[in-house]
């Protein structure tokens, strides 16, 4: 176990790294400091072979309550009233959600308590998410004369419109079991029951071809913005690869032999 003040970091013999938000204090929330220590994290990971699948979750009552507005308060002391500190700041938040998105290795959110703003922003940036019965959602900056207009991103490619708009025009608290429904998470379980929930599908995932995997999740989120007949040229093709990949060919021979596939991760 790797321990920094803001987040933990810890390896299994599955390859299932468990990444923890650790600024309980602050309520998670998404600093300076922590942006730039979590886009590490992603990007290290990401490009580290004994990696197979990444859990995000978060020690403290709050999973993560957005950006850190005494921080970005701090901000506005500029002769430009903090115009180029929030450019900065948007910008980083940006790039961590896209290294999410875009890291080849299967995320995994377990959320506890509340997830609000950017820190709702960064479950629905996550792959997959597995929520406490008991953790909460919102996207409140209406509350506060500041439109949740980033979150909006990745809240809007996780759920319908009408339902995205719902969370971002009334900044109401929406309960695990609702963001079930409508998609923002995969499921809402006990409190108790989250940890082992997370664990049993992240080593499920991880037991399959990384090669797989990484073409599989990098194919999905570039077809979504194409044409559907874009989608089909470009889909078929990185079925053709795959196709020619050691590790299909072994699966494919694997399951006419009726035997366990004896990955490569290529």
């Amino acid at each position: 176990m790797q321990k920094s003040d803001i987040l933990m970091s810890d390896l299994d013999s599955d390859g299932i790294l468990r990444l923890t938000l650790n600024d309980s204090g602050r309520r998670n929330a998404l600093s300076e400091a922590m942006l730039a220590t979590l886009g590490a994290a992603f990007a290290e990971a990401g490009t580290n072979p004994s990696v197979r699948v990444i859990i995000l979750a978060a020690n403290g009552p709050a999973f993560c309550a957005g950006h850190d507005l005494k921080e970005m308060t701090a901000g506005r002391a500029g002769e430009d009233r903090g115009r180029a500190y929030f450019t900065k700041v948007m910008t980083q938040c940006s790039g961590v959600m896209q290294g999410i998105v875009n890291c080849p290795k299967p995320v995994i959110a377990e959320v506890t308590g509340i997830a609000t703003a950017a820190g709702c922003q960064l479950v629905a940036s996550c792959d997959l998410a597995i929520a406490a019965d008991t953790a909460q959602f919102s996207t409140p900056g209406v509350h506060i004369g500041l439109f949740c207009s980033t979150p909006m991103v990745a809240l809007s490619r996780n759920v319908s419109a009408k339902h995205a708009m719902e969370m971002l025009l009334t900044g109401d608290m929406t309960s695990a079991d609702r963001a079930a429904e409508i998609g923002l998470v995969n499921r809402a379980v006990a409190p108790d029951d989250l940890r082992d929930a997370t664990m049993t599908m992240a080593r499920k995932i991880a037991s399959k071809s990384s090669m797989t995997l990484a073409t599989g999740k990098g194919a999905f989120y570039a077809q979504r913005e194409m044409t559907l007949a874009e989608a089909y040229d470009y889909a078929s093709q990185v079925m053709v690869d795959n196709m020619l990949a050691r590790d299909a060919e072994e699966g494919i021979g694997a399951f006419i032999a009726k035997r366990a596939p004896q990955w490569k991760d290529i």
